[in-house]
Order: structure tokens, then sequence, then C-alpha cells
């Protein structure tokens, strides 16, 4: 484990935040003069884990006569700075390479794991000693020539570095009381000038301490710097206009207002971007620019290529999806040519989460790496790197950007049912109340599933015209019926019309007609059941929740053999789902329609083994044993269904699911042979 700011036990101290450098025991190291060797002792520290031979010689070698003898050359120099007696840091293998720093502090580590856990989570004093540790840039002046694999690197980890660095000058100077804010205030603005929460802050601060020349004075530069860069300047305007008559108005109270620590107060957490500030509050949505992928194939064309393609895709789906605010591609490939990195350009569109990633065609194979980071905590919420055969570049890009925007979509989705649990319920706005209510809803319990109905119906009452929240609160009138928590008949009902409003609001929302789909097929409407369905998948063909249902629908009445296909393809989109339960019982009873008992039940237990499960799914385990012949197996399934609901028989699973006869007689006979009557 590396150790934290303030430890002075370390046996090596490693600093990359300026100008490479190592010492043991408070003494520096003298490193030797080869670039390679540095940039490869850099480049260890910072990954972490082990890296492949290959990589590393394709990193910081241009084709050289012999990559493999110069590696070993500048591991040995590496083993003469590092290793110990006793103790060898270099670990190296036939493939792989990595260095042991379990005892060694190292400053980027120190900095990265901040985000991990929380930046506002720390002490002031800490955040001042991380704030402390960037000396300058990362690896400072350490450049190689002919590595164009080794620039793209180290650019983009540089770029990484300084987002979080602005988020630790964001937070102080958010924290500090004026005086003591200033100098973390004056770094922010000098990192990043043209994040206007900085501008918003100083002039802020300006107005209401009574500088008005001072104020004056900034808004000018600022206005030149961001018209010269063929940036808005209006909203700085309107920032200085908005902080003077704040203060005007707190100057005309008996007594100045101001928190207990002194700390800055903000005119209007919105101002800082226009185009959100047209939405009413009730509407907020959650906001993400996808930053055009950096393209790192040898052959890469400067514009155009493969890696613009997948960013134009992925942008474009998430807006399908309707549920997030989704900066414009012209603004976003507008700040790339302009050299500005996804951590800036997040944070000048002011958007809570970024999309970036790199693209490489290598031989025959794709590889893309995509990930989503959280803007104002430089938080890395998800990476995947996706390694794909090149049979056909644009059946890849279409494969790998239906990956990334289920993913993406996941995460946010996550990541805001986590914030809005931990609010206040009064403080709720809709979107919150929205995404409390799943974090219910995912809990399969009755008394959750209510909670879920009360915050789903709260979100509609605060925007009428929030679609989402209308197909959950069908989703929760759905679970109402189909698990036996109140009488069918009424919440079938109510299930059909939130989902019908949900429709009106927004036509074009697939959760809508995903939320139709299941309304339907509930009233027995299964042919307009799978219609609905489809729609969902034709308006977002990355909507994982819609291809799982259609898979549910299939493998109870319609195609067994689609119903394979159905969840298999959820599953690839969003392997970590809530619903991952229900993808693998659908299966299960789609195998044991197409006679594959033994099949069927290993996915059966799969299922029954996930969190949440409730009692129809160990039912479809225990019924598939049953039909496998493995009885004393399916026992322990049984148990699952008494303990939970003592008197379940099969009219009950029968009434639950919409089988087709033949269905119906095939589950009966597995039923039947493990005791289910």
């Amino acid at each position: 484990m590396v150790k934290s700011v303030g430890k002075s036990v370390e046996s090596l101290r490693f600093r990359l935040l300026g100008s490479l450098e190592l010492s043991r025991g408070g003494e520096v190291i003298a490193l030797p003069p080869s670039r390679k060797v540095r940039a490869l002792l850099g480049y260890l520290v910072l990954a972490s884990r082990p890296v492949t031979r290959s990589q590393i010689c394709e990193l910081l070698w241009d084709v050289p006569d012999d990559p493999r003898g110069e590696l070993r050359w500048c591991l040995s120099k590496l083993r003469g700075l590092v290793d110990e007696k006793g103790r060898k840091r270099v670990i190296a293998d036939g493939s792989t390479i990595r260095l042991d720093l379990s005892d060694c502090f190292v400053d980027t580590l120190a900095v990265t794991q901040a985000p991990e856990h929380g930046i506002k989570k720390l002490g002031t004093e800490q955040q001042k000693a991380l704030a402390g540790l960037f000396g300058g840039e990362l690896l400072e002046g350490l450049e190689i020539a002919r590595s164009p694999m080794f620039d793209a690197w180290i650019t983009a980890e540089r770029r990484r570095f300084r987002g979080i660095q602005a988020v630790l000058l964001e937070n102080l100077a958010r924290d500090l009381p004026h005086e003591q804010a200033a100098p973390y205030l004056d770094e922010w603005l000098r990192l990043s000038p043209f994040d206007r929460q900085a501008h918003e802050i100083l002039l802020t601060s300006l107005a209401r301490s009574g500088r008005v020349a001072e104020g004056e004075a900034h808004l000018a530069s600022a206005t030149k710097l961001f018209e010269a860069d063929g940036l808005e300047s209006a909203p700085l305007r309107e920032l200085w206009r908005a902080a003077r008559a704040k203060a005007a108005a707190l100057d005309q109270r008996p007594a100045p207002i101001e928190s207990p620590a002194g700390t800055i107060e903000l005119v209007s957490a919105s101002l800082t971007e226009i185009r959100r500030d047209s939405l009413p509050a009730s509407t907020r949505r959650a906001s993400i620019a996808v930053m055009p992928f950096m393209d790192l194939s040898a052959e890469a064309d400067k514009r155009g290529g493969a890696a613009d393609a997948l960013a134009y895709d992925v942008t474009t789906r998430l807006a399908k999806l309707r549920s997030l605010f989704v900066i414009a591609q012209g603004s976003t490939f507008a700040l790339r040519d302009r050299a500005i990195g996804p951590e800036e350009a997040g944070r000048m569109l002011n958007v809570d989460y970024v999309v970036s990633g790199t693209v490489r065609r290598h031989q025959k194979k794709m590889l893309v790496s995509a990930e989503l980071v959280e803007t104002r905590t430089a938080r890395i919420v998800w990476n995947e790197v996706f390694d794909e055969k090149l049979n056909d570049a644009l059946d890849v890009l279409d494969e790998i950007g239906n990956r990334i925007v289920a993913s993406v979509a996941h995460e946010i989705e996550m990541v805001e049912r986590n914030r809005a649990v931990l609010k206040a319920p009064s403080s709720l706005d809709a979107w919150e109340a929205h995404h409390r209510g799943l974090w219910h809803m995912y809990r399969f319990s009755k008394a959750d599933n209510e909670h879920a109905r009360k915050y789903f119906a709260r979100a509609v009452e605060l925007d009428p015209t929030f679609a989402r929240a209308y197909a959950g609160l069908s989703f929760a009138h759905f679970q109402n019926a189909f698990l036996g928590w109140k009488k069918p008949g009424p919440e079938i009902d109510r299930a059909f019309d939130a989902a019908g409003k949900s429709l009106m609001v927004d036509e074009r929302d697939p959760t809508a007609h995903w939320a139709m789909g299941r309304a339907l097929w509930l009233r027995g409407g299964i042919d307009a059941s799978v219609q609905e369905l489809e729609r969902a998948v034709d308006l977002s063909p990355n909507f994982a929740s819609a291809h799982y249902t259609l898979a549910f629908v299939h493998s109870q009445s319609g195609d067994p053999g689609a119903a394979i296909s159905f969840t298999d393809h959820a599953r690839l989109l969003s392997p970590f789902d809530p619903l991952l339960f229900a993808f693998l019982g659908a299966r299960c009873m789609a195998l044991a329609r197409l006679g594959r008992y033994d099949e069927a039940a290993e996915w059966g237990i799969k299922a029954a083994a996930r969190p949440n499960a409730h009692q129809h799914i160990s039912a479809i385990a225990a019924f598939a044993l049953g039909l496998a012949d493995r009885v004393d197996e399916a026992s322990a399934y049984t148990a699952k269904i008494r303990a939970r609901v003592p008197n379940y028989r099969m009219a009950d699973f029968l009434a639950a699911f919409r089988c087709s006869p033949e269905a119906a007689t095939l589950f009966a006979q597995g039923a039947k042979k493990v005791g289910v009557s």
C-alpha cells in the first residue's frame, strides 16, 4: 500500500509532479542521463500494475533494431536505482514488468487516490497537502523524440493530473476564508483560465468586499481572454452584474450574513452555462460531453477516421436515451481542434460527466479504451478496454459504441442514485427524486417498491414532462402485480396508465416504450408488447433493459431461440445490471423450452444466486432442475421459495407469467418433480 501524504518512513520517495525525482532516506538519487530510462521509470511508477514488454517497447521505441535488447538495458539501470539488498523492486517475468512500490511514497498515487475516495471527504489540511505536491507539470521536461505513442500517453496523463489539481484548487478556493483562498483561486485561474466557476468565485468575492474597480478590471481582462479564444463572454458580464446585485442586497441588511468559515457564497450555480440556464430547475438532467477519441494508429488520419466516427456515434446514441443533457458534437470537436483536453473541456462546458478515450488499429484488431470522468471531482467513474477483431470496421465500431453507451448510462444512473440517497428527501428535485426511486426499486422488496412508487410520483409532480419518472412509476406498479404484493387488476391498470403518460410526454423516449411493452404484456397483449419493445430497441439499440424484456416475453410464449439471443445481447451491453438475475432467468426458461434441461438448470442456478432474486427466479431454477432430474439439488431452491412465500403454488407461477400452453405444461412437469403443486 502506498504511504499517504506526510509520512516519512518510506525507503523510497518518487516525485513525478514536476521534474522526475527519486530519493532514499531524504537524499536525492542521481538519475541516469538517458531519457528512455527516466521515461520507463515514470511510466512504470504511474502504471502501478504489470505492463507487457511489447507495450513498453511500442511506447518508447520507434521501431528500433532491437527493442527488447534496449528494454533489458534500461531495466538493468532501473534495478541499480530502486532494488535494495534482499529486496527486488523491479519484478519482471517472461512477458510483464512491474515495480513493487508497497512501502514507497509516490506523489501521483497519493493525489489519484483522493478522487476515488471523495476529495470532499478530506479535511482542508489534507487537501492543502495534496495541492502542495503539484510542483509543476507531470514529468516536466521529459519528452522523447520520435516516440508518438509516448507523446500521446504523456499528454493524456498530464491532462488527467491537471484535472485533479483543478478539483483540489476549486475545493480550497470555495472552502477557505477569502484571504486564505486567494492563492488557490489564482492558481486555479492560471490552470483553468476558461473555467467560469473560477471567475464566478473571484467576482463574487470582489463584489462582496466592495472592490468594484478590481472586479471591473478582472471582468475586462477575462472578457478579452474569452473573446480572443472565440468564447462567449456574456455569461461573465452577467456573473458580475448578479454578484454586485447580491452584494448590494446584503449591504441593506442589518448585519452581514456569512458562513461560519467565511467562505464565498456563489451568486448562482447555474449561470455558467447558458444552454442549461434555459431549462427550468424542475427539468434538470445530468449533463455529459463526449470528447473526440484520440486515434493512436500508426496510419491514423488527422481527422474524420474511426476515432471521430466513434465519438459521433456515442454522442448520437447518448442523445437518443433522452435522459441526459448531451453537449452537441460541434462544441466538443471545436474544443479538440484547439488542443483542449477532456478534463478542461468538461469544466469549460460545465458538464457533470465527460467521456473520452483512444482508438488504435493494429493488424487485424481494433483496441478502444474509454473512460467516464465526473468533472467536478476528477473521479474516474468507469473505464474499459475493448479488444475486437477487425473483420468489418463499421460493425466493430457499432458494437463497441453500443457497449460504451450502455455502460456510461448505467454508471451515471448508479452514481446519481447513490448521490440522491444521501440527500434529505425534502430537498430533492425531480431528477433526484427519480433516482432515489430507482435506488429503492432495484432492491426488489415490497417495502422498497412502495418507497420507489412514492419517489416516482414525487418526480412527476415536480416535473410533469419527465417521461422516465412516469416509466419508473409504471414499473413500480408492474412489480406489485407481478410479485403479488397488491391485487393485480388495479396495479395492471395503473402500470398501463403511467406508461401511457410517459409516451404522451415523450414518444421518442425508449424507456416510455419499454414501460408500455411491459404493461401490455401484463394485460396479455403479447404481440403489441413485442412491438413496443422493438420500438424501444429501434430508438436506442444499446438499451439493455429493452433487449432483456424481449427475451423475457419470448422465453415464455414466443421464440425461445430469439429469447436466448436477446438475453445474451442484454448481458453484453450491461454485464452488471441490477436486473441481471432476470436476464439469466429468461435464458433458463428459453433453454428449458428447447429441451436443453441441463443447460437450463445451470443458468437457473446462476439466476437464483444473484442478489435480490425473487421467489419466481427461485422457482425457475427449481423447475429447471426438476426437468433435468436433479431433484436433490432443487430442494435448496424450493426451501428459498417457502421461506419467502410459504404458500407458493404452481398457480402463483402461472399467474405471474404469460406462458404458452406448451410452456405451462412443461414447467408444471418440472414443478411436480420438485414437489410444487
